[in-house]
């Protein structure tokens, strides 16, 4: 529905899922920025979905014209919440896409959970910390063992109320 032009001159934010922060992104983040893109990375705080898109809209009052959102993992239920009218286009990287009315928590088991999945468990304050014998597998796959080990050093956990709270009504049905 709209042009590449719309495109070119848009800045991309991008979102981090659980357990990371916005340098997860810092790879794509150099290749856009050398195709002459401006980037942001949306700091969201992992403590409710409600604050995760109030901490997205947040950044994208911080920019001028169209924008195009992108998230990885849980973030792809923060990007659902981009209903401002100048996000153009929005990118979902191995992301969770909850349906209105759904919780990330219903989409990640709605399939059987795969045998090397890590156990997942809320701590005494209601966060979840990725064990760090999981990072090789099931976060970072396909990095070296130095960026696991910096994952696993600088990881932000994620609170139960992000997975829990139900989707208004996503942006993607737009």
């Amino acid at each position: 529905r709209y042009g590449m032009s719309a495109f070119t001159k848009a800045t991309v934010v991008v979102i981090h899922g659980a357990w990371a922060d916005g340098s997860s992104w810092e790879l794509v983040i150099r290749q856009l920025q050398n195709d002459g893109h401006t980037v942001i990375a949306a700091p969201i705080p992992l403590t409710s979905l409600n604050e995760d898109a109030a901490a997205l809209q947040r950044t994208i009052a911080r920019t001028q014209g169209p924008v195009i959102v992108a998230g990885h993992a849980y973030a792809g239920a923060v990007v659902s919440t981009a209903d401002d009218e100048r996000v153009k286009a929005s990118v979902y990287i191995a992301a969770l896409a909850p349906d209105e009315g759904e919780t990330v928590v219903e989409v990640f088991y709605r399939d059987e959970v795969h045998p090397k999945a890590p156990k997942l468990a809320p701590d005494a304050d209601g966060f979840i910390w990725m064990p760090d014998d999981s990072f090789s597998e099931a976060f970072a796959q396909n990095a070296t063992a130095e960026q696991i080990a910096l994952c696993r050093a600088v990881q932000r956990p994620i609170s139960v109320k992000c997975i829990q709270e139900r989707v208004a009504s996503p942006a993607w049905k737009i």
